[in-house]
């Protein structure tokens, strides 16, 4: 290893040598540089060309020069180098020994720092204090001589304390759990038993139907006509609800059917529901479906009906003509019989038109046309052949008439027992001034025409009308 006197001279020889070279390469180039002026001047002057083979000379001896040179500086800067890398190697091995120390350095820093962070499993253990341990701990585990141990012994008993605590405690947990096992199979069962409850209900309601049909109690049957009944639109409400009222109150010989497709009525009641909150219904919905009565409550099995080919009344229902899904069927009976029940003498259908908000009424299983059955004419000047209200007129259209090819008309009567109320066309006092020829005349009109509206709101009237008819009718056949 050189000192650093040494290294010191050896860097001054080294920089008289280099400046020495520099000085003779300096000196060559300017030689070079002059000749060539020469050269260019006698080429400008056309001078004699004598002097031109010792200028060439002198070139080639500056040229050997600049190589001469060029070499002791590339033999300068060799030795430059070796000497530098033998001045490097030291530094070189006191920066890796550096390197080491610090790398040391920081393992030892970390080791103190996750000697300082150990932390054994005890302190994390909520251990009991001292004065329970010696008032709970048993004998076996305290030791005869417990008070006189040190720190260490005692908290060795502590944790055989708390390790004998743990152990009971998880045999308690086992106990518990096998007690909740067999309270959630209990469950279970239960739960089935609930979910199976429904479907025996069922079966028991099926089974009482004969025994309601015999004792003349239908409450089952009670039950899912008023189901269906709060599916109805409200004319059809209506009517259901006043003949309802009238044999319930009055003993009226007449009975009340509700049918139709109860999907279809609980679809439009949500869709009725949706269009006039404008949010959904799921609570209504829900209560609707539970609600709705079941179709195998008559103990008939269901069975699957043939696709019917679409009649023009099916068509005529996508228009105007459209219907509610539900309809009310009135049967009518004899009631100067003994037994009125066994005498039935006629069916009434009541549908509601959705977009004509008209009650239509029809005779069910009448083979006669609408305008020769026994509702024509019930009461004067009601045939059933237009429609009762303006607003239905203008949906129709151009065709003013009521549809004569549907079994059902729109009478007026029907409209009252709905609770629809319509204006005429014309005013009645000026339609009976123009018939009427005296003030006398005029007024028993309009007294009449008032008796007769006070009539057909009155269900007993409209009941015993349709009854007295039918009875001629089968008295002259």
């Amino acid at each position: 290893m050189m000192e650093d006197g040494e290294i010191v001279e050896a860097v001054a020889m080294e920089e008289d040598m280099q400046f020495s070279s520099y000085e003779s390469l300096k000196e060559t180039k300017s030689s070079v540089e002059d000749i060539i002026s020469q050269l260019l001047s006698l080429k400008r002057e056309s001078k004699s060309k004598s002097q031109l083979p010792e200028f060439i000379a002198q070139m080639f001896l500056n040229f050997v020069n600049l190589r001469q040179v060029n070499r002791s500086i590339l033999l300068e800067e060799d030795k430059v180098k070796a000497e530098t890398e033998k001045a490097k190697a030291p530094v070189d091995f006191t920066t890796l020994q550096l390197h080491n120390l610090m790398y040391e350095k920081s393992h030892y820093l970390k080791a103190i720092k996750a000697c300082k962070d150990f932390r054994s499993k005890y302190p994390d253990i909520e251990l009991v204090n001292e004065d329970e341990f010696f008032r709970d701990a048993p004998q076996h585990i305290k030791g005869s001589n417990s008070f006189t141990d040190t720190s260490h012994n005692l908290m060795l008993k502590r944790l055989n304390y708390e390790l004998h605590q743990r152990k009971e405690l998880c045999e308690l947990r086992e106990e518990l759990e096998k007690k909740k096992k067999g309270l959630l199979e209990t469950i279970a069962n239960r739960k089935k038993f609930l979910l199976s409850l429904p479907s025996h209900l069922k079966s028991l309601k099926k089974a009482s139907l004969p025994v309601q049909n015999q004792l003349g109690v239908l409450h089952t049957k009670k039950l899912k006509q008023h189901n269906l009944a709060e599916l109805l639109p409200p004319p059809l409400y209506v009517i259901y609800s006043q003949l309802l009222a009238q044999k319930e109150a009055f003993g009226e010989c007449i009975d009340l059917e509700v049918v139709g497709s109860v999907k279809d009525a609980q679809a439009f009641a949500r869709q009725q529901a949706n269009k006039d909150s404008g949010i959904s219904t799921n609570v209504e919905t829900s209560r609707l479906e539970d609600d709705a009565p079941d179709e195998e409550d008559d103990g008939q099995r269901r069975r699957k009906r043939p696709k019917r080919v679409q009649s023009k009344e099916a068509v005529d229902q996508a228009g105007s003509y459209q219907s509610h899904p539900l309809k009310i069927f009135l049967h009518i009976f004899d009631d100067e019989v003994s037994d009125p029940k066994s005498t039935k003498l006629i069916t009434l259908k009541f549908e509601y038109l959705l977009k004509l908000n008209v009650v239509c009424v029809g005779v069910e299983g009448s083979p006669e046309g609408p305008e020769n059955n026994i509702l024509c004419n019930l009461f004067p000047n009601d045939t059933g052949a237009e429609l009762p209200q303006q607003s239905a007129k203008l949906i129709v259209g151009d065709n003013l008439a009521f549809d004569e090819r549907r079994t059902s008309r729109p009478y007026k009567w029907a409209q009252h027992l709905a609770g629809i109320d319509f204006l005429p066309e014309t005013a009645p006092l000026l339609s009976d001034l123009e018939i009427a020829s005296s003030e006398t005349a005029k007024n028993e009109i309009v007294l009449s025409g008032l008796s007769l509206y006070r009539q057909q709101n009155r269900v007993q009237t409209v009941v015993q009308r349709i009854r007295s008819r039918k009875r001629a009718q089968l008295a002259l056949v």
